[in-house]
């Protein structure tokens, strides 16, 4: 095993559910490790995002064990030093990397264009090539369930939503959870500020009290860090964590959180590599799958909000509910969604539009 740890200045589709034949498949590895590469757009320090993809990364060698050598490399800016470490990764000679950000995207398909020989593969995006992978996890089905529970715990029917960029799984996820919420609370409403960044824990708990000071008593978010958590936590209000059980940072405030459980698809992907039998594609798991779970809820959660947070989670599970179940009305009230119907999965994936009761 081998870290390689980089600190670097951060700056500011398809979903398909089987992966499909695009090339003959590749020689088997069978004479060494696989060696398998992953590149992070914050630190595995941040507790939510990069953090679950590095676990991910060590349950990886925990199944494969000496059949696997791993590389990372974090706090990688979306861009041109992302570009150039793959290039990096690729010329050291990895047979599979694992890009973990929306904006690698299109990095990781000019380098994968480059690398013939080398499989890729892109985390959240939608941009798919001979030797490059897409894959992504259903957020919006857990962003569901926080909506649920704020929409039955908040006291002022206002949430505060720090997000990070306005691309369309964020998007996805601010609807999931306002819709989510005035299922229950027909007047609650979602106040956004957007941050710029994935991953700048200041910028972030300013943002969850300036929300604070305009009237929310309830914080999720689409950042990394625990920043917004502890700002809730010195506030005594709630809040949810992100890609991660964050409640060590704020074990009054912190509600629950989406859990991102990456590795059975880090050692599925990396198996295929070892057999000889990776194909290029794209995935779209939820609950269903197991790719997205629910930390344990806080004790402090009265036992009609567990209830109704679990039967959501239960009859997602089962297909039995979706939150883009329409009637769906946008911000300026008009129906996007006629009752009954069920938004698709590529527009979901090109969300660009706010559900009613979104303010930002």
């Amino acid at each position: 095993m081998s870290f390689l740890n980089r600190r670097m200045l951060m700056a500011g589709a398809a979903a398909i559910l089987t992966f499909t034949v695009a090339a003959p498949a590749a020689a088997q590895v069978t004479d060494r490790p696989v060696k398998a590469a992953f590149i992070y757009v914050g630190p595995i320090g941040d507790f939510g995002w990069s953090y679950a993809h590095d676990q991910a990364r060590l349950y990886l060698e925990e199944q494969l064990g000496d059949q696997v050598e791993t590389t990372y490399v974090e706090s990688v800016a979306e861009g041109p030093d992302a570009e150039r470490v793959l290039r990096q990764l690729a010329q050291d000679g990895n047979d599979i990397i694992f890009a973990t950000s929306f904006g690698f995207m299109n990095p990781t398909l000019r380098v994968a264009q480059q690398f013939p020989d080398v499989k890729f593969e892109h985390a959240t995006g939608y941009q798919t090539a001979e030797n490059m992978a897409a894959y992504n996890a259903r957020f919006y089905e857990g962003r569901a369930v926080l909506g649920t529970i704020a929409g039955m715990m908040s006291e002022t029917g206002k949430a505060g939503y720090v997000a990070s960029f306005p691309i369309p799984e964020v998007v996805m996820g601010i609807n999931a959870f306002t819709q989510a919420a005035r299922a229950v609370n027909p007047d609650f409403e979602t106040q956004v500020v957007w941050v710029n960044s994935w991953y700048d824990p200041a910028r972030e708990a300013q943002a969850a009290n300036a929300l604070f000071d305009q009237g929310a008593d309830v914080i999720t978010q689409h950042t990394d860090s625990p920043g917004p958590l502890q700002a809730a936590e010195e506030r005594g209000a709630i809040a949810f964590g992100q890609a991660w059980d964050m409640q060590s940072f704020a074990p009054n405030a912190h509600m629950t959180a989406i859990v991102d459980r990456w590795g059975p698809y880090y050692v599925q992907r990396v198996q295929a590599v070892i057999d000889g039998t990776w194909e290029t594609g794209s995935v779209w798991l939820g609950m269903k799958e197991g790719e997205v779970e629910m930390a344990p809820f806080n004790e402090a959660m009265p036992e009609d909000v567990r209830a109704a947070a679990q039967k959501i989670v239960d009859d997602t599970v089962a297909g039995t509910y979706h939150v883009f179940t329409g009637p769906i009305r946008d911000q300026a009230g008009e129906e996007r969604v006629a009752d009954g119907e069920v938004i698709p999965d590529e527009e979901l994936l090109s969300m660009e539009w706010y559900v009613e009761g979104v303010r930002n």
